[in-house]
């Protein structure tokens, strides 16, 4: 029997809406989670709302809080990092989130060579690895597909969660527009805590060029192929959220984001069709 996809919303599908019209969203569409974020100016986390009042309203309304995005840049661990890890982590703890989303450097001018990258995904994973399980958290490790990102694939995070003995308090973020980017074949069912979804529509850009902006929900004319990526996952093993991310301006601006967040969950349903009980 094909089973239903289950849908949760990040806060940049719609980041200039209040914290309580936003959850009502949520809810009217039939999600049963969210994802907050603390890099939208105006709103939570930014806007100082306290996080008991984030946990007494997605409670009150039946909203699970998957995450808080991001802890950024994660991989480039100094005590800057680590006072900002404790304050995310906290803030997680306190609001009933359930996992915190790191994000790896992405930067151009990033002098470092494969091999001093690589030795500090693992410092900073070592780092982090106490603070999270102290604090009753989950690590979502997103690896950003942009060439200059300093950890494009989930290949090399799940190599190096693996030296650093994390499997307990890391999984990935399979991200399909990252997935995408990286050209990435691998796909970790079983380590992948959230899949973040969107999809882009011109066709004219050429690959290194295709940015966050371009970022668009889900239709009838994505490249991206999201409708294939999830069947993979669905049908590997994989059974948790589809949770929305399009950082577009013109969704942002859309008059009516709910009819058009319903149209993108109305074509996934038809369009993912999920192998039963065979590998991808």
């Amino acid at each position: 029997m094909k089973q239903p996809l289950r849908f949760a919303l990040n806060r940049m599908a719609t980041p200039r809406l209040p914290l309580e019209d936003f959850l009502d969203l949520a809810v009217r569409l039939g999600a049963d989670a969210i994802e907050i974020r603390n890099d939208l100016k105006g709103v939570e986390i930014e806007d100082g709302t306290p996080p008991g009042r984030v946990r007494e309203l997605c409670r009150a309304k039946g909203l699970r809080v998957l995450s808080i995005n991001a802890l950024y840049p994660f991989d480039v661990w100094n005590e800057e990092r680590r006072q900002q890890a404790m304050r995310l982590a906290t803030y997680a703890r306190d609001c009933g989130a359930e996992a915190l989303v790191m994000c790896p450097l992405n930067d151009r001018a990033d002098p470092r060579s494969s091999a001093e990258r690589a030795a500090a995904l693992r410092t900073a994973l070592g780092e982090l690895a106490p603070i999270l399980r102290g604090h009753g958290l989950i690590g979502l490790v997103e690896p950003l597909g942009f060439s200059e990102c300093s950890l494009r694939r989930k290949r090399s995070a799940m190599d190096a969660i693996k030296a650093v003995g994390g499997l307990d308090v890391f999984r990935l973020v399979h991200d399909t527009f990252h997935h995408h980017l990286a050209s990435e074949q691998d796909i970790f069912p079983e380590q992948t805590g959230l899949v973040h979804i969107s999809g882009v529509e011109d066709a004219t850009l050429p690959h290194d060029d295709i940015r966050d902006g371009h970022r668009v929900l889900v239709g009838d004319a994505d490249l991206l192929g999201n409708a294939a990526q999830i069947e993979r996952l669905l049908a590997a093993g994989y059974t948790g959220y589809l949770s929305f991310e399009p950082f577009a301006d013109s969704v942002h601006g859309l008059d009516d984001i709910e009819a058009a967040l319903r149209a993108s969950m109305r074509h996934l349903e038809e369009r993912v069709c999920p192998l039963d009980g065979r590998a991808a």
